[in-house]
């Protein structure tokens, strides 16, 4: 088992000893799900199961046509995003940020943003235009690096999510009222699942969570 800092990479032992626990199916989660509330807990193994999720974490971005992810947007408590700005399998450059610091805001910019959890829903939101990051790549290597402008952005709005936060929380109080009949509308097709049974109840998710930490944060 190598060591890089502390994000340690599993070898095919780990990942044999550990493959006894079964994952869910991989798909973006609706707001307000549990899980995109629980702030992520940092990731310390890299098994290959785990390279093979943020395959897909990067597959189910394409297919939603977004340009960012977070771990936890696919019901996994780990600090980890996927971003790719052009959107599009085979283009643009594939970007995986495990266990980031966001640090050094400097100024100040407003856009309109978006996210996959909450899909058509859009607001103004305000963040710094530029920010330092320190955190991983899957390969276990350090990034350490400035970043400014619209890829700035997109950082802090994945970054958000593995902190439990979403970008509806950042909006004023006039942006809030324009989106409040869509967010409505996500909280009760939410119930809707949840009284269906294909979401699972809020205990049920818990020890989902607990599992996960248990396997990559331990």
């Amino acid at each position: 088992m190598a060591e890089i800092g502390p994000l340690r990479l599993a070898n095919f032992i780990d990942h044999f000893f550990y493959s006894v626990l079964e994952l869910d199916a991989l798909e973006i989660i609706n707001f307000p799900h549990p899980t995109l509330r629980h702030p992520s807990k940092p990731i310390t193994r890299v098994d290959s199961e785990l390279q093979q999720i943020v395959t897909e974490m990067f597959d189910l971005m394409y297919k939603a046509k977004g340009i960012g992810l977070a771990a936890n947007q696919v019901n996994l408590p780990l600090q980890m995003f996927v971003i790719n700005l052009a959107a599009e399998k085979g283009k643009g450059e594939e970007m995986v940020f495990i266990n980031p610091v966001v640090s050094a805001p400097k100024g100040s910019a407003e856009a309109n943003e978006g996210c996959l959890s909450l899909a058509g829903v859009e607001a103004m939101v305000s963040r710094p235009d530029q920010i330092h990051v320190s955190a991983y790549d899957l390969s276990g290597r350090p990034i350490d690096q400035t970043f400014k402008g619209f890829l700035a952005r997109v950082i802090q709005h994945e970054y958000d999510h593995i902190k439990g936060v979403m970008f509806i929380d950042r909006i004023s109080a006039s942006e809030k009222r324009l989106i409040e009949g869509e967010i409505e509308e996500f909280e009760l097709e939410f119930e809707a699942a949840r009284a269906a049974g294909t979401i699972g109840s809020d205990e049920e998710i818990t020890r989902y969570i607990k599992d996960i930490e248990k396997r990559y944060c331990s």
